[in-house]
């Protein structure tokens, strides 16, 4: 990232620092976009793992002072929206990628507000609450990126939106013990019922038929928007297509993961090996620049 602006620039290196830090795989992903996408991934990733860090790394803080830290930095997003600059360590390179891609200002809000939800909730009532918060956590990140990458079809967006909930609902399925002994049950507490389950069956890790079946029934409805999904990757800027086939891929191996151990969620955190990842990232890669092409010119 080369500016004139040599604080800007060193925003953008901060960024890419946390991006190396935090996503290791994501970060080595990123690293075959064009420059300028690459640049400008780091400046969103770095946004909304900081965002992510108000919850998982709350340093001692009561939920009201979080609260409040989050307020701070929706009134500071409105700010740099409204002048297009920022100081913020993290908002300074985010806000100058937002302007130039023109990212609604809708999107880092709703990030915010569902950073929100996550401090005042442990409980969804029904699926639709469920996708509220899903929507606000991952669907707008699925957004912002789809503009920082490039689309070809405004329809694009509503397939971004549905893989962002795709990854959210699979990171609840390879969490719910974890989550479970932070008392925070995910799962849709009509859905547990329906199933013939109670909150306690989850908290006290009751593996039983039904809890197999409810949790496949969990893992069928991820797999079905990470379907849907599929359709919009096509509709991004050919040569960033790897990158979002290969995450795709990737977080539906956590979800065979999961089928593989019999829907057991209390086995504790799968997760797709390094090897295995790079192996996808490769072949997607290969089949962005050589299958796909030559597949496209012999139709042609």
């Amino acid at each position: 990232m080369k500016s004139k602006d040599k604080s800007l620039e060193a925003a953008f290196r901060y960024a890419r620092s946390q991006t190396a830090h935090y996503s290791k795989s994501f970060f080595f992903s990123a690293t075959f976009l064009p420059k300028e996408k690459r640049w400008e991934t780091y400046a969103l990733y770095g946004f909304c793992r900081y965002a992510d860090n108000i919850i998982d790394n709350p340093r001692g803080r009561t939920t009201e002072e979080l609260i409040e830290e989050v307020n701070s930095v929706i009134r500071e997003i409105k700010i740099a929206y409204r002048l297009g600059e920022s100081e913020h360590p993290i908002i300074k390179s985010f806000i100058h990628v937002a302007k130039k891609r023109n990212i609604p200002i809708e999107y880092p809000l709703e990030l915010m507000e569902g950073v929100k939800m996550d401090l005042t909730r442990n409980r969804y009532n029904n699926f639709d609450e469920l996708y509220q918060f899903a929507y606000r956590v991952a669907g707008v990140v699925g957004l912002m990126m789809s503009y920082v990458l490039g689309y070809k079809d405004e329809s694009a967006l509503v397939y971004a939106e549905q893989l962002g909930v795709a990854m959210q609902l699979t990171n609840i399925l390879r969490d719910v013990k974890e989550d479970k002994e932070m008392n925070r049950i995910y799962l849709p507490l009509d859905e547990l019922e329906r199933f013939g389950l109670t909150e306690e069956d989850v908290l006290s890790e009751k593996m039983n038929v039904r809890m197999r079946r409810l949790m496949k029934f969990q893992v069928k409805r991820a797999h079905r928007y990470y379907h849907e999904a599929d359709k919009g990757i096509k509709m991004l800027t050919p040569n960033t297509q790897f990158a979002i086939y290969s995450a795709s891929r990737i977080y539906q191996g956590i979800l065979m993961k999961i089928e593989a151990r019999n829907y057991n969620p209390f086995l504790g955190r799968v997760f797709v090996k390094q090897s295995k990842k790079m192996l996808i990232l490769f072949s997607e890669i290969w089949k962005s620049r050589i299958v796909r092409p030559a597949f496209n010119l012999l139709s042609w």
